[in-house]
């Protein structure tokens, strides 16, 4: 499959990077954790995150839909020549012929003007392969990506996202206080919206509802 044609037809001037919210149309974002719960009580706050995370996963996928698992890795202590795959993909695909097709581009670091070299210390690594949600380990992997600011074990430091090829959506966590969900259109998202409107960030609720209701 190609990943840029995918991307190009589906989310065409996409940039994949976060906060994936501000950078489209049909958006929603959601909240994880409660930091007032998280003061009181670490583990009832992170109860709550993976709850809510999977829940909003299993909604957006069913076991059956194809999707691309994309990883935004930074090495900038480690040369080329060192950097190798990632365990995550070992760890949490059970599917052998996905890890085997895992595929890596380098991106060159996009933050740097027009006029100045790119740093190779600011390079994205990006690794991604293509596998079915039932050949995913995505409740554990959903818990490790929750668990990196907290500092619980184990954890996933890098960009993780799960683009469903089917429903053509991308899912993302950006750390355990919550996550976007974008579509190619607002009607994909439509019943997302309805079902789990409660959860909804408030401070992007009226942004939310404009899109959505118009």
């Amino acid at each position: 499959m190609d990943l840029k044609k995918y991307l190009q037809k589906h989310f065409h001037q996409l940039n994949l990077r976060p906060p994936l919210f501000y950078g489209w149309n049909a958006l929603l974002r959601f909240e994880l954790g409660d930091p007032t719960i998280y003061r009181l009580n670490q583990e009832q706050y992170m109860q709550r995150v993976y709850h809510r995370s999977l829940e909003l996963f299993k909604a957006l996928h069913d076991r059956e839909d194809e999707v691309i698992l994309i990883t935004h890795a930074y090495f900038a202590d480690k040369p080329k020549n060192n950097v190798k795959k990632l365990n995550l993909y070992r760890k949490y695909i059970k599917k052998k012929e996905s890890i085997k097709d895992l595929r890596l581009e380098i991106i060159a670091d996009i933050n740097c003007d027009l006029d100045e070299i790119p740093d190779p210390r600011n390079n994205i690594y990006r690794y991604w392969t293509k596998c079915t949600v039932e050949d995913l380990r995505y409740s554990q992997l959903i818990r490790a990506i929750c668990n990196h600011d907290v500092g619980i074990k184990p954890m996933i430091y890098h960009r993780v996202y799960f683009i469903n090829i089917n429903k053509n959506t991308i899912f993302h966590i950006y750390d355990d206080r919550g996550c976007d969900v974008i579509a190619s259109s607002k009607e994909e998202l439509m019943w997302i919206y309805k079902e789990f409107n409660d959860w909804i960030l408030d401070y992007d609720r009226e942004r939310i509802n404009k899109v959505f209701l118009g």
